[in-house]
């Protein structure tokens, strides 16, 4: 695994975690959820979230370059994601086990995320980091038109 640092997100990482978010998302996501979110997730609305997320995102350098990033609001791991480059090296396991420690940082017992359900790849890394399938549902995926509901299933870990 290579050396990896972490990092709060800073404005200067806008571009890059864009392109990290934009790429990593349709490769998960497309065909997974309804065209309607599709349609709405441009590059420009993943430069704006990026941006709004700031606060609660963190990133993983390898050497200098920005190999990945988590972003977590509560209890829930809103979003992980790794350069194509970086995937299968462990950094989403460094990035995952952070957000872990936020989580349980702020005084939650519990994390919790949301994968699509027809994300299988995801949903096996998450399993083998020890969190658990507690069943589908729908998240409500906010955009600019209102929430579109995407079947999801919620995966939770303890984390106290």
């Amino acid at each position: 695994m290579p050396q990896v640092t972490l990092r709060p997100a800073r404005e200067a990482d806008i571009e890059a975690l864009t392109e990290i978010w934009h790429r990593g998302w349709a490769d998960g996501h497309l065909g997974n959820v309804p065209d309607a979110l599709v349609a709405v997730r441009t590059p420009d609305t993943f430069r704006s979230r990026t941006a709004d997320g700031l606060p609660h995102t963190t990133v993983a350098l390898v050497g200098e370059s920005i190999a990945g990033f988590v972003k977590v609001v509560d209890e829930e791991v809103e979003q992980v994601y790794v350069s194509a480059t970086h995937r299968g090296s462990g950094v989403a396991g460094v990035l995952l086990g952070e957000a872990e420690r936020q989580v349980a940082a702020e005084g939650y017992a519990e994390a919790w995320l949301a994968v699509a359900a027809g994300n299988a790849r995801a949903r096996r890394f998450y399993e083998r980091s020890g969190w658990s399938d507690a069943g589908l549902f729908d998240y409500l995926a906010s955009t600019a038109d209102g929430p579109i509901p995407v079947p999801c299933h919620r995966y939770v870990k303890a984390v106290a």
